[in-house]
């Protein structure tokens, strides 16, 4: 623009200043109402929005199971016969070779070993499914916006229905040796629904580790080798102590109040009726409850802090 002043010089000026002239970024977003492109939401948020994706978590975690034997002639049966053949090959080392059954007859141990197996895998196959979870669905989290939490969920739900179809055929056993149902039967709703959460908390965590370490994949094997046998899956952990004198005693504790130990007693007592199985310490439901809670509750919130850096870099 320009004006003529009195003695004929011509003066320029520059156009009107803008209201948002001068304002930093920051500034005008908020005067605007924008916000960060996949920043974290709140944990209030958070909950909400996997509550809304609830189906597709649950439709997910079923279209994994079925694709996962998709390619096998014995198809889905093989979410049996795999613990199953384990079994087997515990019972003919522990059991008959090194003599770590504890005392207990065919007819005890039997059971007790293959409801190890099984409750062991649950969170083996959760753990290592977790790590996973983010590493190798980057097509999907950089395709679509959802809750990532979703993902180590969907993974952990899909084990606890494989483990249902393995609950069948452990009654199946249980029954042919003797063990017939029970009132204690039914505590194994709330036992598992205890290792469901601790499972899940523990495969978020293993979410967010395996993102930024895809390696990580590739330890774990020998780091879950390493628990299960301090669990007491194939031997009882009480028996394996006192034959090891050098232990201290606090060793013994600590192997004792480990989660996969702990839950693997509470299904041991509730379903399998022997010498060896008729009394539980109360304090082993609170450790049951106690590592649901910590690893639940911890896991998500560790996962959710890290919501807004999954699929990048």
């Amino acid at each position: 623009m320009s004006e003529t002043t009195h003695d004929g010089a011509i003066a320029t000026s520059g156009p009107p200043r803008h209201p948002d002239d001068g304002l930093s970024p920051a500034e005008l977003a908020a005067k605007y109402g924008l916000s960060v492109s996949g920043a974290r939401p709140s944990l209030v948020q958070y909950v909400r929005q996997l509550w809304a994706r609830r189906h597709f978590i649950l439709s997910f975690s079923r279209a994994k199971l079925h694709a996962q034997y998709g390619q096998a002639r014995l198809g889905q049966l093989w979410q049996v016969l795999t613990p199953l053949l384990n079994a087997a090959v515990y019972y003919f080392i522990f059991g008959l070779l090194l003599g770590g059954r504890g005392g207990m007859e065919n007819d005890e141990y039997i059971p007790f070993l293959v409801t190890g197996v099984f409750i062991f895998m649950f969170t083996q196959t959760s753990v290592m499914s977790g790590v996973r979870a983010i590493s190798s669905n980057l097509g999907l989290v950089r395709a679509l916006h959802f809750p990532r939490a979703s993902l180590p969920i969907s993974f952990s739900l899909q084990q606890l229905q494989q483990l249902l179809y393995s609950m069948v055929v452990l009654v199946v056993i249980l029954i042919a040796l003797g063990h017939y149902p029970g009132p204690l039967w039914l505590l194994v709703a709330p036992v598992l629904v205890l290792q469901f959460v601790f499972n899940t908390g523990l495969a978020m965590i293993m979410a967010r580790l395996g993102s930024k370490t895809p390696d990580l994949a590739q330890l774990m094997p020998f780091v879950l080798r390493t628990w299960m046998y301090a669990s007491g899956v194939m031997f009882p952990l009480a028996y394996m102590v006192e034959r090891s004198k050098e232990l201290p005693d606090w060793v013994a504790t600590v192997l004792e109040a480990n989660p996969a130990a702990v839950y693997m007693e509470l299904v041991r007592y509730a379903l399998i009726d022997g010498p060896h199985h008729q009394s539980l310490p109360g304090h082993v439901w609170l450790l049951g409850a106690g590592w649901a809670l910590v690893v639940g509750i911890g896991g998500f919130v560790y996962f959710w802090k890290a919501e807004e850096r999954y699929g990048r870099g």
